[in-house]
């Protein structure tokens, strides 16, 4: 009878470690998503905050954020990204870009780029400005779209980003994907120090996001920074909640269905 029991008792013991081992896995897995909650939560009250902050100006514009040629670290750069700008100078229309294979609102188009110098006395900075997004021509792909561009100077408000994100490239050619060797305006990316060199501008490290309702042809609808950890605690829900299942089996099998029939066996037939 002793020898017999051996086989019962390895087995219980087996599935007691693999209950343990589910729910430490499980439970670990929903912590971790809380904690992945906890990053991105203090990742957007810090841009939140800084999108609280005063506007700057022309002075601390030029005086805050580095050229493209040189080196912004990553400490820097969290203390310049997403900030307030209210800027006066003059388009360089004739260096505008056009980014292509862009979206927004569920459309396809282009991001317009447009190089802005400062006004006097800061006229050695210049900086690009991200003005929108305007439609392109599906039957003529190079037929650029109609952007009005004021001449003299103007006040722009938005926010300082950082560049616009790379797209995958099938053709690198100088900063972006160029059949015509920079002739075509249309590009697939943009890097403002290949475009400082090659254009000979002062530009700065960081772009301009212009804010504001649609002009001059383009859409300003860019998309909102949301903070996104409701996923994440619905994932921890589901972690915990297959942890507090696996317990429950655990106590169901294992215990009360172990015991139980014992106990009513024990019970007198009325």
């Amino acid at each position: 009878m002793r020898i017999s029991r051996f086989p019962d008792l390895w087995r219980f013991l087996l599935i007691s470690l693999a209950a343990l081992a589910c729910v430490a896995v499980t439970a670990s897995l929903g912590f971790w998503q809380l904690g992945r909650a906890a990053q991105k939560q203090a990742v957007f009250d810090a841009i939140t905050r800084q999108q609280a902050l005063e506007p700057w100006h022309n002075a601390q514009l030029a005086a805050e954020v580095p050229l493209a040629s040189e080196s912004i670290g990553q400490a820097q750069q969290a203390t310049l990204l997403h900030r307030p700008v209210q800027l006066q100078g003059q388009w360089l229309a004739e260096q505008t870009i056009f980014l292509d294979n862009r979206q927004m609102q569920g459309r396809a188009g282009f991001y317009v780029l447009t190089p802005f110098r400062l006004s006097a006395p800061h006229g050695h900075r210049v900086v690009v400005v991200q003005r929108g997004w305007a439609p392109r021509n599906f039957m003529d792909r190079a037929l650029l779209p109609e952007v009005q561009t004021p001449s003299g100077l103007v006040s722009i408000e938005g926010r300082l980003e950082a560049p616009p994100s790379r797209l995958m490239e099938l053709e690198a050619a100088h900063g972006g994907a160029d059949p015509d060797e920079q002739k075509s305006r249309i590009r697939q990316n943009a890097d403002i120090a290949l475009w400082a060199q090659q254009g000979g501008l002062p530009l700065l490290a960081l772009s301009v996001v212009q804010s504001g309702s649609a002009s001059e042809g383009l859409l300003r609808d860019w998309p909102q920074i949301n903070a996104g950890v409701q996923k994440h605690y619905g994932y921890a829900f589901q972690w915990f909640g297959l942890s507090v299942l696996v317990v429950l089996l655990y106590v169901w099998f294992q215990l009360v269905r172990r015991f139980y029939p014992g106990r009513r066996a024990a019970q007198p037939e009325g």
